[in-house]
């Protein structure tokens, strides 16, 4: 696999066509920039945010409905589409004078959409967002009104610079390039796929999802301006994905886990810019009305908070593992009736964000404590990675400080006799009697798992160790054990030192504010 410039690509200028024309639509900029709110009662806040680093938070009171607005210049006598993603009680979206719509309930965040048509000799339009008294805090992100401009800006921005390829995988394309710029600003980019799909972008790196492995593909970029005004496209890019299953491509994964569900979980993409971390395990994926899979039995896979953060995590250049299981929960290996149908769940997620990976963390007396079930688990792995060329497959499981328990042994054997093809044994080296020396016990417990591993495949040290992987928890554990950030680091260089293949820990929520063990596990490299 690589990837290379292609020079001289196309230079022809693009013809304008219709641009989001509000300034600061997706509150990147940290600050309400462009954005006026009533009473001070308006602010830019890192979570929840549906994409980006940031979203509008307005606090309605008793006597202050929280309304922000934005004017801006439009044509007369001209159809636009005002549209904005929103989450909160009573969040009502408009143009001032005419068209609204408004959602009583949105827990998740839910697109909001208003069509209107300017008056014969109208050229402004101001655009809002408000709540509804004593309803409380709302939240805004992406909002758009597309159309074309109405101003004289007639000047297109400048060719984005120096695009290149940031990471391939079997699947995915991860590019960056230098900003544009313009006379007024610009407000996006668009990543052409030669002879495929476009993906839209506010920041300077997109990841382009949906291909396949082993695969050459060419990339431009051209930057857009609120006015429609759109740049030449960039010289051209080429890059080749990884080959998929069975190309001898090691999979290496420094991935702690990000809960959704859980708190006040942190801004995804924040984390990344201050950690250099690019992949997270995100958690849980249950049961739902029996074999279908929700986000804790509760969230659909498309459309909410989960589905938005992927998509941030994958625009900021990162990518993400779900984790399908868990400790607790109404889990899906039970309550799938056979492999096949089983399978049929692990397809809709896998659809749902073209996963290049998911990993079924298999605990407790429901699955892992459970012959029929974990023979279930790992055949539905089996077909899986059959139906999707290049998906890597984790199974995350609890381990004693010997090494597996007699359950885990099972599992692993089993997985060798059913050929289920597993990329990544993980083990969970914590909650031992809580008074563990959790270096040691960790490194005991791993060169366990790789004996074990290179016993019943026939693999050599290297190989089995490459099959590897450790999640910790970070602080103390639920038996009181602790693993400070110095203890967290001999075991990261140790993983690395004996090229192991993930890391992980519980959890990123538990991380913050300065996000040390999640910086520390960005520097696992197997």
């Amino acid at each position: 696999m690589g990837a290379a410039f292609l020079a001289g690509g196309l230079l022809t200028a693009t013809p304008a066509v219709a641009a989001n024309l509000l300034t600061n639509p997706g509150f990147e900029a940290g600050s309400l920039s462009g954005w006026s709110c009533s009473g001070g009662t308006g602010s830019v806040v890192t979570s929840p945010v549906r994409a980006g680093s940031g979203a509008l938070a307005g606090a309605a009171t008793a006597s202050d409905n929280a309304r922000c607005a934005q004017t801006v210049t439009v044509r007369p006598s001209t159809a636009y589409a005002l549209t904005a993603w929103v989450r909160g009680n009573y969040v009502h979206l408009g143009v001032n004078g005419g068209a609204a719509t408004w959602t009583p309930s949105a827990s998740a965040y839910t697109k909001l959409t208003v069509s209107f048509t300017t008056g014969a000799s109208q050229t402004s339009a101001q655009v809002y967002l408000h709540g509804w008294y004593g309803q409380g805090t709302y939240h805004a992100d992406d909002v758009s009104l597309d159309g074309p401009g109405g101003g004289n800006d007639t000047q297109a921005p400048t060719v984005p610079g120096n695009p290149r390829v940031t990471g391939v995988s079997a699947t995915s394309v991860s590019l960056a390039w230098n900003a544009a710029s313009d006379n007024v600003g610009v407000t996006g980019y668009d990543v052409i796929r030669e002879g495929g799909t476009t993906t839209s972008v506010t920041g300077t790196t997109a990841t382009v999802t949906g291909l396949s492995p082993d695969t050459r593909y060419i990339f431009t970029v051209r930057a857009k301006d609120a006015a429609g005004n759109t740049s030449p496209v960039s010289i051209a890019v080429v890059a080749t994905t990884a080959q998929g299953g069975g190309g001898g491509d090691r999979f290496i994964q420094a991935a702690p886990y990000l809960y959704l569900g859980w708190g006040n979980p942190p801004s995804a993409t924040e984390v990344m810019r201050s950690t250099g971390v690019r992949w997270y395990t995100m958690a849980f994926i249950l049961a739902q009305n029996g074999c279908n899979p929700a986000w804790d039995s509760q969230r659909p896979l498309l459309g909410g908070i989960d589905q938005s953060t992927i998509q941030a995590i994958r625009a900021a250049g990162g990518d993400v593992v779900p984790s399908i299981g868990g400790w607790s929960g109404n889990k899906l290996g039970p309550n799938c009736a056979t492999p096949e149908a089983l399978a049929g769940a692990y397809q809709k997620v896998i659809d749902a964000y073209d996963l290049n990976a998911i990993d079924v963390d298999i605990e407790n007396t429901d699955e892992f404590e459970n012959a029929a079930v974990q023979d279930r688990v790992l055949t539905a792995l089996k077909i899986v990675k059959q139906n999707n060329p290049g998906l890597k497959t984790i199974l995350t499981f609890p381990t004693y400080i010997s090494g597996p328990s007699s359950w885990g042994n099972r599992l692993i054997e089993r997985a060798h006799a059913l050929g289920a093809d597993i990329d990544n044994f993980t083990i969970m080296p914590f909650n031992f009697d809580g008074h563990a020396d959790m270096y040691a016990a960790t490194v005991t417990s791993t060169v366990a798992l790789k004996d074990k591993l290179r016993s019943v495949f026939g693999w050599s040290d290297a190989e089995a160790y490459a099959h590897v992987g450790i999640s910790g928890m970070n602080g103390s554990s639920d038996v009181g054990e602790i693993t400070t950030a110095q203890t967290w680091t001999r075991i990261r260089d140790w993983a690395n030192a004996n090229d192991l293949g993930r890391l992980a820990f519980w959890s990123v929520n538990r991380d913050g504010p300065n996000w040390e063990f999640t910086r520390i596990t960005a520097g696992f490299t197997g």
